[in-house]
């Protein structure tokens, strides 16, 4: 069974930092993009950033500048550099990644973490 665990959110004063990781774990034959979502209260799911199995990346325009994605493909890991925290990045934010579960099926599905809290107060 494929499993999606984040970590590293928790509480920081505006203009600080935080770095969330989310490592995929179980038997798959490979995973594609991976990317980070995340969730205000009252609000819709929003992307936040995603990365391909090349690093090819893409950014909301709200974080551009002061969030970086990045992966180790070797630790099936996904990292989200938080820099500048401002409060309106306060958030459930959630990974998410395609994987292939088998190699002779080319067929993706999409997992999703947990979920980790980012709250961003003074």
């Amino acid at each position: 069974q494929v499993q999606l665990v984040e970590s590293g959110g928790g509480l920081v004063q505006p203009g600080g930092s935080l770095r969330l990781s989310c490592a995929a774990s179980g038997r798959f034959f490979s995973i594609n993009d991976m990317g980070w979502y995340r969730q205000a209260p009252g609000k819709q799911r929003e992307l936040v950033a995603t990365i391909t199995s090349g690093n090819s990346t893409n950014y909301a325009d709200s974080v551009k500048g002061r969030f970086t994605i990045s992966r180790d493909n070797a630790k099936n890991t996904v990292y989200l550099q938080m820099n500048s925290l401002k409060p309106e990045d306060t958030a459930v934010y959630y990974c998410s990644a395609k994987i292939r579960i088998v190699k002779v099926i080319f067929r993706e599905y999409d997992y999703w973490g947990q979920g980790t809290q980012v709250t961003v107060s003074s």
